[in-house]
Parts: structure tokens; C-alpha cells; sequence
């Protein structure tokens, strides 16, 4: 998402990485950039070499991999575009994208679509004018908490914008798919158990749902579907592979075919030793999961949550969740 902000530069700059983010692949800029007055040095991935700066014209890029990408790209073409394009083939999560543009829109910047497939830029006024901002409350993280309701008792969250363009909102879609009780209101919203039915939800567009949904379907009686699977190869691990691995140990089977995940629920799960992969997602979704587990969940490398949620472990034990 940075990198084509960082092209703004007239200077050399080297840009790397650690962890799953040296496996991602990079090699998008190596196509687009050359084509932008940007010199790039890369061997696909993390590290890369670039520089400067980075001249706004009419281009055509692959949506498919990534939507972070295109963030990027509209944000730098926002500084010096006038009446540039970008063409767009086979976007995923559009989401994102209204999220993105919600944000620029908001620092008074103009960009219209035609359908996500062409976006056009226009100059605009009070560039360097301030403006006052106030971040979101985080739906992604906010999933987990509430397929913990969901799972295992009563619980409000307080801090969520109900009208957000944030993808991972749909996560209200699949807790009342699964006969989860809901109370939705504009400052809060409250969930408990009920009783809780295989679900079918597609998160294409929201693949990071993907993880606590399995902790959700692991207590929904039947099969659950979920579509997107193909989306989660260049996680913070393949998530696809390690949820079905880690929720094994813990006796729920998990299939994977195709671009389906389908998740064989209702008994509950078993105390068992998981691992992270170094991937916060997949230790939020094991330490929910836990909660009502038949006898107790270790979490290896659980340190892999301070990513994104350095307090979560703190907030489920003021839900009384007992953590060592």
C-alpha cells in the first residue's frame, strides 16, 4: 500500500520487510512502475529498490491479487494526477476500495469509478489544508470478540460504526446466518448464544473473517460453507492450510475444495496444543475457539497477536476468560 505513496520520491528508496511479508508477491510493481517514470529494482519480492517520482498516466492493472495494491496506486496518483485514469481488471475486495476512497473523500479529494473498473482522478482544492479525522473502530478485530458472544455468553462492544465501508462488518451477515442473537444499535452492539446453525457466507471480499468464522462454525451444528479460499495463499501465513491443520488438533475437520472451505461443527472442541504460524489471526481464532472447549487450548507463539491486538488476551479476561 506504501510503496507507490513512497514513489513520490525523487530519491532512492530501499523498502524490505520480515516474516510472511518477504513471501508476498511484489512483482505487480515491477510491470506498473516502469510505465510511471519509476525505476525499480526487485526480484518479485521484498526488498525492493525504487526511485522516483512517480508521474501519473493512463494505465491498466490486474485487481486480483490484492486490493492493497490499487489503495496504494489511487493514493499516489491523488497528489499529482489531472484527468489520469486507471483501468481495473478482476478487483477483489471492493470493500477496501470504498473504505479507501471514503478516506480521500474526506481529505477533499475526488476520484469517480465506473463500476470499479475505471477510476479518474481530477485536481483538487486545499491541498495542504488540515483537516480533523477520527479513526474507526477496527471491524476485524471487533470479528472475533463477537463470534466469542456468539460462542460462549452475553456481551456488548461499544466503538464500531455500524454504517462503516470496512469489509469485515459483514461479519453481522454471518452471526445472524448462524442463529446467533443480535441486538444492533447505533452506539452498540450486543450478542449472546443461541442456537447455533451451519452457516453458508461468502468472504471473497472479506477474506480475514475467514478465522473467526471457523471458530464460529467449530459450535454450528452441521456443515458450514465458506467461499474465498483462494484469497488467503499470501496471509501472514496460508491460512487455508493452517486453519485446517491447527483445528484438527483440536477435532474439527475442515475440507477444503476448491474455492470452498467446509467445516464439519456442532460438537464443540477438544483440548489440544495449536501454533500460531506466527499469524495473529489464527491466535485469536484458536483462543476463541477455546472458549468452551473440553479441556484446555495451548497456544504456542501467541505473541503473534501483538500485530494487531496487543490487548486481546487482557479483554478476554475481563469477559472472565480464565488465561495463563
Amino acid at each position: 500500500m506504501f510503496i507507490p505513496i513512497a514513489a513520490l520520491s525523487s530519491k532512492e528508496i530501499t523498502i524490505t520487510g520480515s516474516g510472511s511479508l518477504m513471501n508476498r508477491p511484489m512483482d505487480f510493481f515491477n510491470k506498473i512502475f516502469p510505465r510511471l517514470n519509476v525505476k525499480i529494482k526487485s526480484g518479485g519480492k521484498l526488498p525492493l529498490t525504487i526511485k522516483g517520482p512517480l508521474i501519473p498516466k493512463n494505465i491498466i492493472i490486474d485487481g486480483s491479487l490484492s486490493s492493497q495494491f490499487l489503495t496504494g496506486l489511487l493514493m499516489a496518483f491523488s497528489v499529482t494526477a489531472h484527468d489520469q485514469f486507471i483501468e481495473v481488471k478482476n478487483l477483489t475486495s471492493k470493500p477496501y476500495i470504498d473504505l479507501t476512497l471514503d478516506v480521500m473523500d474526506k481529505f477533499g479529494v475526488k476520484v469517480v469509478h465506473d463500476d470499479y473498473k475505471k477510476f479518474q482522478f481530477y485536481p483538487y482544492k486545499n491541498k495542504n489544508t488540515p483537516n480533523n479525522y477520527t479513526v474507526e473502530g477496527d471491524w476485524s478485530n471487533a470479528a472475533f470478540l463477537l463470534v466469542a458472544g456468539a460462542i460462549a455468553g452475553r456481551l456488548t462492544i461499544t466503538g464500531l460504526d455500524v454504517f462503516s465501508k470496512q469489509a469485515d462488518k459483514a461479519i453481522l451477515q454471518a452471526l445472524m446466518s448462524s442463529n446467533a442473537i443480535l441486538s444492533i444499535e447505533e452506539k452498540q452492539i450486543t450478542i449472546s448464544s443461541g442456537n447455533l446453525q451451519a452457516f453458508h457466507f461468502n468472504a471473497t471480499d472479506c477474506p480475514d473473517l475467514f478465522p473467526p468464522l471457523v471458530a464460529l462454525a467449530a459450535y454450528c451444528k452441521g456443515k458450514s460453507i465458506i467461499e474465498g479460499v483462494r484469497r488467503l495463499q499470501y496471509k501472514d501465513s496460508n491460512r487455508a492450510l493452517t486453519l485446517q491443520s491447527e483445528f484438527a488438533k483440536m477435532g474439527v475437520q475442515i475440507t477444503l475444495q476448491d474455492d470452498l472451505m467446509i467445516i464439519d461443527g456442532g460438537d464443540g472442541v477438544n483440548g489440544a496444543i495449536v501454533h500460531s504460524h506466527h499469524d495473529h489471526r489464527i491466535v485469536m481464532a484458536c483462543a476463541v475457539a477455546a472458549l468452551k472447549a473440553k479441556e484446555e487450548i495451548v497456544i504456542e507463539d501467541a505473541q503473534a497477536v501483538n500485530k494487531s491486538y496487543p490487548d486481546f488476551f487482557e479483554h478476554l479476561k475481563l469477559l472472565g476468560v480464565q488465561i495463563k
